[in-house]
């Protein structure tokens, strides 16, 4: 019987139960946290060996002859380019490799675009009145962190599986010139884990801006993070959006934070050669160059595009049973009957849970009183603010599988208490 067809008392023995259940993991004083899509111990052991790929006796000159230890190379050494390049389907000529962090690189490029401008621009962003961004909901919290920070309007737009809501993106986008940009995590989407469609790629990459310095800021993060061995695919947008014209309208970024290490990765941003020359300019200003000896370790370990692909089978071997628990546990635990939905993701690092209105805040409340810290309630919408309270964001990835199962326990249990109150209280 669904939870909605219950009586009052149906409710009130459910809701007893779950609070019993509730006090009793509250005892066992649980300490987990799943706020992030950190990768686990047994993903950093697993490439520690990275650190022995260069040591005093190895050549530090890369393909060009170049002492990666000096000064110079400013977007990155050719090898590092390469790699890149042939992972994402990209010209060398178009990659600025960076240092660990993707994010500097999206920061950044809004701080360029604010302070200077994008190419073709006719004037610095910070130079009109109002200034806007279109972000996909649910979304990334630390893409709508980045434009909160400069001030930036955000309109919410609906997420599909096939992706963004590309009707409204496009009437949007095109009738309206203080809209200067939009984020997209176009595979494995964070949070939802959907992957753009062929058709949705095309329509971006048609895209008719009002404003002639718009840009699609398409966060590439998730392009070989797979979970299954029938992987999603993603239409490359830089070869549709040259067919149309636009090849300048797009900034990717990427990186290896979650292929070898967070705090010590690569990061790439690629962009067409006319915004490689601007951006290269006032990068000039700012850096000598990025870590062109860590750049050169990734390439001596990896060898090319298809030992990063490798690699990546063995972390799929370690989180693809993680994600299996918490699909599998939402199943069995709440299935049809709670008015609790979630995605089944081919890749990424997340599951989206959606609760009965108005109880995304409290679950995660239970769940942190319980001994579990999940991200909080809102963050995967612009300025916190979830219109509905409904979406939970679950991050498997770093919990070991026994300490996953507790925390999944409790959270149905946070669902179930929160759910039957929530109708008690109508």
């Amino acid at each position: 019987m669904s939870i909605t067809e219950m009586s009052a008392a149906e409710l009130t023995a459910l809701r007893d139960d779950a609070k019993k259940q509730y006090e009793d993991f509250k005892a066992q004083g649980l300490k987990l946290d799943m706020s992030r899509g950190k990768p686990c111990t047994a993903q950093l052991d697993m490439c520690s060996d990275i650190l022995d790929i260069l040591n005093s006796s190895s050549s530090f000159k890369d393909s060009d002859g170049t002492d990666v230890r000096n000064y110079g190379f400013l977007t990155g050494i050719s090898e590092a380019k390469k790699l890149f390049a042939d992972l994402l389907g990209v010209k060398p000529s178009m990659v600025i490799v960076g240092g660990n962090s993707s994010l500097t690189l999206m920061y950044d490029s809004v701080a360029r675009a604010m302070q200077f401008g994008v190419y073709g621009s006719e004037k610095p962003w910070n130079k009109y009145d109002k200034i806007k961004f279109l972000c996909p909901v649910p979304g990334y919290d630390r893409h709508f962190g980045i434009t909160e920070t400069f001030g930036v309007e955000m309109i919410n737009v609906p997420m599909s599986p096939t992706g963004p809501d590309m009707d409204m993106v496009e009437k949007l986008v095109s009738s309206d010139e203080t809209i200067k940009g939009i984020w997209c995590v176009p595979m494995y989407s964070n949070p939802d884990g959907y992957t753009y469609s062929d058709e949705t790629v095309k329509r971006f990459a048609a895209l008719k801006p009002a404003a002639k310095d718009f840009r699609i800021f398409w966060d590439n993060a998730y392009c070989v993070h797979h979970l299954t061995d029938t992987p999603d695919s993603l239409l490359n947008i830089f070869d549709e959006a040259e067919k149309c014209g636009n090849i300048n309208m797009i900034y990717e970024f990427a990186s290896t934070s979650k292929i070898t290490f967070p705090g010590a990765g690569v990061s790439v941003l690629v962009a067409s050669e006319n915004n490689v020359a601007q951006i290269s300019k006032l990068l000039g200003m700012q850096n000598i160059s990025y870590d062109k000896v860590n750049q050169l370790r990734h390439v001596r370990y990896f060898g090319d595009a298809d030992g990063v692909r490798a690699h990546m089978e063995k972390h799929k071997a370690i989180l693809a049973p993680k994600f299996k628990l918490v699909t599998e546990t939402l199943a069995r635990e709440l299935g049809d009957d709670w008015g609790v939905t979630w995605n089944k993701p081919n890749g990424g690092y997340f599951v989206s849970v959606n609760t009965m209105s108005g109880c995304a805040k409290e679950v995660v409340r239970l769940c942190k009183e319980g001994g579990v810290v999940l991200t909080g309630a809102g963050a995967t919408f612009p300025y916190k603010a979830d219109p509905e309270d409904k979406n939970i964001r679950l991050s498997p990835s770093y919990p070991t599988l026994e300490e996953l199962e507790k925390a999944m326990e409790l959270f149905c249990i946070s669902v179930k208490l929160a759910t039957a109150e929530k109708l008690l209280a109508k």
